[in-house]
């Protein structure tokens, strides 16, 4: 598949990045160029940000826009994924700002899942949706690259960064936030992080070839599952416990680099 971009790129980029809600830049990333790649499904959700971080090309994109203007169910994800290989990127990985369902997910955690459920619906979900596209049938009992997760995890260690290995991420639609019996369902499922980003977005990275893995940062507990189960979650609160966060993300995503 080839698109057209605003430059070639004859370096492959050594990762991706998308950032979630709170996480509309990369601060250490220099040497900026920004790319708009045009692709068969529309534009990205902003401009691609190419540089420099800890001596590696990386590219990030804000997935909900720098400003925060799309809602999780109005995101172009088939466009942003492209945009993405269009730039050179075969490794993505996605940060996604969740609720934390199971006691070892709570605020300010990171975590790597390696499952996921998909309760969203309505959204274009795949690139076989137009007249005349190949029909893809793309394996997905592991929707995160186990290779890539690999690396995430151990880079976490070398880091010396807490994080939580494995658990399943259900992707809701919002951009409401879920009610208590919803997210009782979803332990009940077997759901340990819910956000509503992680779908289609990682089976999307799958029909493109790319590999694809999560890094989620718990910005709350979901309603019902923290130990005041009346807790108010407001967004002040969520970006603040993003915030907190990024510190700890920024050294694992750092130590990801260094080999």
């Amino acid at each position: 598949m080839r698109f057209r971009s605003s430059k070639e790129h004859a370096m492959t980029l050594d990762l991706a990045v998308i950032g979630g809600t709170g996480v509309y830049a990369l601060g250490e990333l220099a040497d900026v160029e920004s790319h708009q790649p045009v692709t068969p499904y529309g534009a990205p959700s902003g401009p691609i940000r190419v540089g420099s971080y800890a001596g590696r090309r990386v590219a990030f994109l804000a997935r909900h826009g720098e400003g925060h203007s799309l809602p999780p169910h109005k995101i172009n994800y088939r466009a942003n994924l492209a945009a993405l290989k269009a730039v050179g990127a075969t490794r993505v990985l996605a940060m996604n700002t969740v609720g934390g369902i199971t006691e070892r997910c709570g605020p300010r955690v990171l975590a790597c899942p390696d499952q996921l459920i998909d309760y969203t619906w309505g959204r274009i979900s795949t690139l076989c949706e137009e007249p005349g596209s190949e029909v893809l049938h793309v394996d997905f009992g592991d929707p995160y690259t186990p290779a890539l997760r690999n690396e995430v995890i151990a880079a976490a260690k070398r880091a010396n960064v807490a994080l939580v290995d494995a658990g399943c991420y259900g992707a809701t639609q919002g951009p409401r936030l879920e009610t208590k019996a919803e997210i009782a369902r979803m332990r009940r499922d077997g759901c340990d992080l819910v956000g509503m980003t992680g779908m289609p977005e990682a089976g999307l990275a799958r029909e493109l070839g790319l590999d694809y893995a999560c890094l989620a940062i718990v910005a709350n507990w979901a309603a019902g599952a923290g130990p005041d189960v009346d807790e108010v979650i407001t967004l002040q609160d969520v970006l603040d416990n993003v915030s907190a966060a990024m510190d700890d993300a920024a050294r694992l995503l750092r130590a990801m680099l260094a080999v």
